[in-house]
């Protein structure tokens, strides 16, 4: 596996192609994923190749995103099987890469260590304190592809997905968790 070109490669392509309008599935979305994978993975013992793997996951998780909106899930894997064959991943390894990038589907559904990894690195943010600043971001995109959302409702939406969301592994329960709660309290808050 030739990692570091997988990663440059795919890094360029969504620097240079992905669509402007996407402020909260964009470049900067993609590596704070990839970083919080990092980080999980680090804390759940995942070294060698299950990590290249789930960082390889975690670049090219929203990359279907290049051409369209809607089932974006599908798209990265076909972005996915086009193209790490060429950086000499075998149908194996990519294989599984689409099987973490699918688990991220809402309403998430992961089998796997690594899936649950990657899960739980897309809804980082949930459970920190920049989560109100990036959920803006959502909601600003949401409303240019046509999912026009008032901010009431929009809190509605984020108290019922806060209050359906769950961590899936220790590690992002115990560093998460808490500040996820607290951030479903403060919208509670604000609706109220």
């Amino acid at each position: 596996m030739n990692f570091q070109e997988a990663k440059e490669f795919i890094l360029n392509k969504l620097k240079n192609e992905l669509k402007p309008r996407l402020y909260y599935h964009c470049l900067s979305h993609t590596l704070d994923v990839y970083e919080s994978a990092k980080k999980l993975a680090a804390m759940e013992n995942i070294t060698g190749k299950d990590l290249i793997l789930l960082e390889t996951a975690a670049l090219y998780h929203d990359s279907g995103f290049l051409f369209g909106y809607c089932d974006h899930e599908q798209e990265s894997v076909m972005v996915t099987r086009k193209y790490l064959s060429e950086f000499d991943y075998t149908d194996e390894d990519i294989d599984i890469i689409c099987n973490m990038i699918l688990a991220t589907r809402l309403p998430q559904n992961p089998k796997t260590l690594l899936e649950k990894i990657l899960c739980d690195a897309d809804l980082d943010y949930l459970g920190r304190d920049d989560f109100f600043m990036i959920a803006n971001r959502l909601l600003c995109e949401w409303n240019e592809h046509g999912h026009e959302v008032s901010l009431k409702k929009w809190y509605h939406i984020q108290v019922d997905f806060l209050e359906k969301n769950n961590y899936f592994t220790e590690s992002a329960i115990a560093l998460r968790n808490e500040k996820k709660n607290q951030n479903l309290t403060q919208i509670q808050t604000l609706i109220n």
